[in-house]
């Protein structure tokens, strides 16, 4: 953001066309040059570059004036910094990864790419609001831990890749790990948005006892089930015949998704194409929103002397120029 201390000098630069006007006219009336009895001795004599550019000298010191009048009005460079007063919503975000959101079912990729698509523009809509992410299959790790760095985020999702993890569903063991990360948290909201594709078969925590410490937690659970309904179509790397396509029934407990949801307060939500996800988080997103109080500050760092020594130069370059070879007889 950019100022001025003193706007009002700025009148000065009314002068400019006056100055100019006053040497227009002195050109036209003459002033300053010879008289001659008879110039016949000067025809066809073609005038040097000097008499032809000298008036651009008059046009350097006009811009001097106007670069010294703009730093007397005291530009100023304004930095804006926030001080966040009240905390905001914490949020982890538990996304699936095994094996089974390799299906297709989702364009214009298999599952696991919409959702990274989806989740990268929710934490790009993020302002103020501290979030992570808990990527699981048969076991679960933390990605990222809360954090306000959303590029770093952004990184970490980008890189998610199927077959990191060995294969399985470990919802329990998600929601425990994304419960460690938020137990010491001291938001007013702390939630939970789980995403996956499958049933429970891994882990050592039962995802409803997992549910029943996030409501002791006080923390929400958001759940989405991604998948078409029916069958969806998997890719198979086959030995003989390479990857091949089968179609293999969708299986999503959402009896299990929805009661962890209710437990904590949360909703349950099914998503069947990306159009459909990216409501469900639009939705969750408004759904959590606090009142943030933001104190600005702005910092002005003094800009005049960026027009000052320029002035200062072309002052000096016309100076020199005028003593010199521009230099005139009275």
């Amino acid at each position: 953001m950019i100022r001025l201390a003193d706007p009002w000098t700025l009148l000065l630069l009314l002068l400019l066309p006056v100055l100019a006007w006053r040497y227009r006219r002195r050109i036209r009336e003459g002033a300053g040059s010879l008289l001659f009895a008879s110039t016949v001795g000067f025809e066809g004599e073609r005038p040097p570059w000097t008499v032809r550019v000298r008036h651009a000298l008059f046009a350097v010191n006009l811009l001097a004036l106007a670069l010294a009048v703009t730093a007397l009005a005291r530009p100023q460079l304004g930095t804006e910094e926030e001080e966040v007063l009240t905390e905001g919503v914490d949020i982890i975000i538990a996304l699936d990864s095994s094996g089974s959101m390799a299906a297709e079912d989702f364009a214009p990729r298999n599952r696991l790419y919409v959702a990274k698509l989806v989740v990268s523009r929710f934490v790009e809509g993020l302002r103020h609001d501290r979030a992570g992410l808990v990527v699981f299959a048969g076991k679960a790790f933390t990605r990222c831990p809360l954090t306000l760095d959303y590029g770093a985020l952004l990184h970490v999702v980008d890189g998610i890749e199927l077959g990191a993890i060995e294969d399985g569903t470990a919802i329990g063991n998600a929601l425990a790990t994304c419960l460690n990360r938020l137990r010491e948290s001291a938001a007013k909201s702390k939630v939970i948005i789980l995403v996956t594709d499958g049933v429970n078969n891994r882990g050592e925590v039962q995802p409803l006892d997992a549910a029943e410490m996030a409501r002791a937690l006080g923390v929400k659970i958001y759940t989405i089930g991604i998948g078409s309904h029916g069958t969806a179509r998997f890719p198979v790397d086959d030995p003989g015949y390479g990857r091949v396509y089968m179609d293999l029934p969708v299986e999503i407990d959402e009896a299990s998704l929805t009661r962890i949801a209710e437990m904590t307060g949360g909703l349950y939500y099914r998503a069947t194409d990306r159009p459909s996800l990216e409501k469900i988080f639009e939705v969750i997103g408004r759904l959590e929103k606090t009142k943030i109080q933001v104190k600005t500050y702005t910092h002005y760092d003094e800009r005049f002397a960026d027009f000052l020594l320029p002035a200062m130069v072309l002052i000096l370059i016309t100076t020199i120029a005028v003593s010199t070879r521009f230099a005139r007889l009275p």
